[in-house]
């Protein structure tokens, strides 16, 4: 755990940044990387900042909702679709476009 004033966040094991996926773990499990896969994909269709203002708007919402920084983070639609779809090694084949808005 990462500690910062007090608030204990979990370790990040990836990250989607457009266009590179930023992974802690020095072999990535297949999963870790197929979700950020699925968020690159959000990124794209989103025209890239309009994801990240959307993500930070959905998670800061979410916690005024929960209080809490973990379900805020698990109730963002961006979060709710990868996890939701992280081992369907299809999913990004089939996947309607902005698919993420049938999670919020």
């Amino acid at each position: 755990m990462i500690l910062i004033k007090g608030v204990k966040l979990p370790k990040i094991a990836g990250i989607a940044l457009w266009p590179f996926v930023v992974v802690r773990p020095k072999n990535p499990s297949k999963t870790i990387i197929f979700h950020e896969r699925i968020h690159l994909r959000q990124q794209l269709e989103m025209l890239i900042l309009p994801f990240y203002l959307w993500y930070i708007t959905e998670w800061l919402l979410r916690f005024i909702q929960f209080r809490n920084l973990h379900q805020a983070y698990m109730h963002i639609s961006f979060e709710k679709e990868a996890y939701q779809n992280e081992s369907n090694d299809d999913f990004l084949n089939i996947r309607p476009f902005w698919n993420f808005l049938r999670y919020i």
